[in-house]
């Protein structure tokens, strides 16, 4: 079997090339009054991808540790990169292309514009494992940016019976229908990816780390999630109403997850204040 190696020189540059060819708002981002390169900033880049700005820098200058394929995925999205350039980028890396799956973790360019063209409307890509893809600016302040690097720290799924912060953000009345929910569509995609290492490795370790997971999995109740209800207690505006609308790919494997303002409802407005509160939050820190 070929033994594959990292090419530092050739991912260094890279990525560095790419981020010249991505404008900030295509991602999201407000071009600023006072922009030196031509695309992206590093440490954009780095926020985008979910990974420390001080890697990231560490990667464009050839040194530091060898990216994990999950980051180098993240990094892919950030990139707004096709295909054949996330394969490419996974080569100079010293790991082989993402194989075996229909789309995977690579999100087109054309569904991450979309993203970017609902300014005021929560969207997020998700796998139908439960891992977050991609968000949107307002969705990473609505619901918080996740970990796109670690193998499970982006799976809402996992975070959801993991980690008590996620659960503070949602009435504890509804936190029982929620665990259902999320495991009643996490049995559902693990019974169409049967044989798949990775689905059965996240179901093995909630089962470890959770008695509630492993209760509600042993029900056997299955259930592909399509449309609901939210409240987020979101601790700068307050309680949120919303409504979930999740499209399907027509691979099966990804999803655009939609939460829009109920009709007759304040939600709107808190989303406009959200929106405009994070734009002034970007300045100041620029």
């Amino acid at each position: 079997m070929l033994r594959m190696t990292i090419n530092r020189r050739e991912l260094a540059d890279f990525p560095h090339r790419s981020r010249d060819r991505v404008q900030p708002q295509e991602v999201g981002l407000p071009a600023g009054p006072r922009r030196r390169t031509p695309g992206l900033r590093r440490e954009e880049v780095a926020q985008l991808a979910g990974m420390p700005a001080d890697y990231y820098v560490r990667l464009e200058q050839a040194r530091g540790p060898q990216p994990s394929p999950q980051m180098l995925s993240a990094l892919a999205r950030a990139l707004r990169l096709s295909s054949d350039e996330c394969d490419h980028l996974h080569l100079l890396a010293g790991h082989r292309p993402p194989a075996g799956r229909t789309s995977g973790d690579h999100v087109s360019p054309g569904l991450l514009h979309l993203l970017d063209q609902l300014p005021t409307t929560p969207a997020q890509v998700l796998s139908d494992l439960g891992d977050v893809l991609a968000q949107n600016a307002i969705a990473r302040a609505l619901l918080g940016g996740v970990c796109t690097v670690s193998e499970h720290g982006r799976n809402v799924v996992w975070r959801w019976f993991t980690d008590p912060t996620v659960r503070a953000a949602y009435p504890e009345e509804d936190h029982e229908r929620y665990s259902r929910v999320h495991v009643a569509d996490l049995r559902a995609a693990t019974a169409r990816r049967a044989g798949d290492p990775a689905a059965a490795r996240l179901v093995a370790r909630l089962s470890e780390a959770s008695d509630e997971f492993r209760t509600l999995w042993e029900l056997h109740e299955v259930a592909v999630r399509r449309h609901s209800r939210v409240r987020v207690l979101h601790h700068e505006i307050g309680s949120v109403y919303l409504g979930c609308q999740v499209l399907l790919a027509p691979e099966g494997d990804q999803r655009l997850v939609l939460f829009t303002p109920p009709p007759g409802t304040d939600a709107m407005g808190r989303l406009a204040l959200l929106e405009v509160m994070g734009e002034e939050r970007f300045f100041l820190a620029g």
